[in-house]
């Protein structure tokens, strides 16, 4: 299979819409979105809302409000790592400005998440500790390595994270929540990468969008 870069399209500046100004759906998706990019952040999260809506109603000793929980966490979980790994939010999420306290603070807010599944799901504070512990180490390890080896360093720390959750930390009922949660965060989020685009934009050489990271 050819591969050469002369094919590879990688944009880090970011388009200036009509107006000027970036509307709230654009800070979610990043602005300039391709239709591929928005229909893959609309169906995939819906369909994964579904699916965990079905799959806690079918569990036993649900209760209404952990159904409903787990509908709109499916579809968060699902949709941040659609729209987290997409090109366009890659380039919106990593453009100068971002540093490391600017992405641990979108870290922070996931403590949110956690502190509703251990209080819905499993009230042992102890797994609310451990998490929080393991997703900010892991963030500030992969955020703190050297631009090259973040991929690499955020699979491991995922596959480290993974295993933990199935076999010391699995929650009843809400098995798929720290996997998908944190292959979101660590995988999804925070490496930097090239902001590939479509063929039939402009390719322009790669610009210094990435602070804290060497």
């Amino acid at each position: 299979m050819h591969n050469s870069t002369s094919e590879h399209y990688s944009n880090w500046e970011l388009p200036v819409s009509p107006s000027g100004k970036i509307g709230p759906f654009e800070k979610i998706t990043g602005p300039g979105a391709t239709r591929m990019e928005i229909a893959l952040q609309a169906v995939l999260p819906l369909l994964a809302g579904i699916i965990a809506t079905w799959y806690s109603w079918n569990h036993e000793n649900q209760s209404i409000w952990q159904i409903i929980v787990a509908a709109v966490l499916g579809f968060d979980i699902a949709g941040g790592i659609i729209t987290n790994s997409t090109s366009s939010a890659k380039r919106w999420y990593h453009r100068q400005g971002q540093g490391f306290w600017q992405h641990m603070g979108f870290i922070f807010i996931h403590i949110i998440h956690l502190s509703v599944v251990a209080y819905l799901f499993t009230p042992a504070w102890q797994w609310l500790a451990t998490n929080c512990a393991i997703l900010i180490l892991g963030a500030g390890i992969i955020l703190r390595c050297p631009l090259y080896l973040q991929r690499t360093v955020s699979l491991a720390l995922y596959s480290t994270a993974l295993l933990i959750s199935i076999y010391f930390l699995p929650v009843s009922g809400f098995e798929w929540f720290l996997p998908l949660f944190y292959l979101k965060l660590l995988v999804a989020h925070l490496p930097v990468e090239e902001p590939y685009r479509p063929k039939h934009e402009k390719a322009t050489p790669a610009k210094a969008g990435i602070e804290g990271a060497q």
